[in-house]
């Protein structure tokens, strides 16, 4: 049995932001090595945020971001369920960061969800009808189109929430997920707005 000091705990704890008993659990239950401790943290976070999914959030912020030379700004609005955690810096730095994707890659959508039907339908259509796909057989084409629908949500343009933040591989609803595992409370991005200079709505 590995010997769990405060050290390790603490260390933990900066990494995740769980916990103090949280973290000294998951060290125990993995033998003392810090990965797997991260991982079991995130795993019961990422279950605890989904659990948290349903409950209303009708308190957090509207924000604004102006990029430097004053030619991209952003107002976005982020929920969360009590003004306490509207007003924490954790909260306060989610939605600044999310600001700042939206000027960098103006998201046309919060949500897939948020798509109109007839714009998705177009999208297909467009997409059924490259000739590289046309070519292929016809339960092909389905798998080939819905793969092509998932890129072209992260592009930028697209949706937020699938985007990938910044340049790391973690998309920004998995950043949003594990604000909900470590804030404790429900997040969502409710709208935005994004203007730039000169540009035609």
């Amino acid at each position: 049995m590995a010997t769990i000091t405060a050290e390790m705990v603490r260390d933990l704890r900066e990494r995740t932001g769980a916990g103090m008993m949280d973290c000294k659990r998951a060290l125990d239950e993995a033998g003392g090595d810090m990965d797997k401790a991260v991982a079991t943290l995130r795993e019961r976070g990422l279950a605890a945020a989904a659990k948290k999914a349903g409950r209303d959030a009708r308190e957090g912020l509207i924000s604004s971001y102006i990029h430097t030379g004053g030619r991209v700004g952003v107002l976005i609005e982020v929920n969360c369920e009590t003004d306490f955690v509207a007003r924490t810096d954790q909260f306060q730095q989610l939605v600044r960061n999310l600001a700042v994707q939206v000027a960098a890659t103006y998201p046309r959508f919060v949500d897939v969800t948020d798509i109109p039907e007839d714009v998705l339908a177009a999208r297909r259509a467009e997409l059924l009808g490259a000739a590289d796909v046309a070519s292929k057989p016809a339960e092909v084409r389905e798998k080939i189109v819905d793969g092509r629908l998932k890129k072209w949500y992260a592009e930028p343009g697209g949706v937020l929430l699938e985007q990938p933040f910044r340049d790391s591989e973690q998309t920004v609803r998995q950043l949003v997920t594990e604000a909900v595992a470590t804030i404790g409370e429900n997040i969502q991005v409710r709208r935005f707005e994004r203007y730039a200079l000169g540009e035609d709505r």
